[in-house]
């Protein structure tokens, strides 16, 4: 089954990030990784997107899901799967 793409802004030490990054991986689901602390643009990029500064930032599709703490709540309501569906 294919999904939306899902893009993570993310940083090298962010622990919140790494736990993102298990959480999709333990769905079986990839992701499109755009580092800001890399690549100088892409910080600016995110919040001009988001109006958050702090990462993980995670879109799916065009969808912002926002971050690691955002992407749980909505597991936990059930409202993130539906996400992966939507086309």
């Amino acid at each position: 089954m294919t999904h939306p793409v899902i893009t993570l802004y993310s940083t090298a030490i962010c622990p919140y990030c790494v736990a993102a990054k298990n959480f999709l991986k333990s769905k079986g689901l990839s992701w499109t990784e755009v580092r800001i602390d890399t690549a100088p643009g892409e910080r600016e990029k995110m919040v001009a997107l988001t109006r958050r500064t702090s990462v993980p930032q995670i879109f799916v599709g065009d969808h912002h899901v926002g971050g690691y703490d955002d992407m749980m709540a909505l597991h936990r309501s059930g409202q993130f799967e539906p996400l992966l569906v939507a086309a």
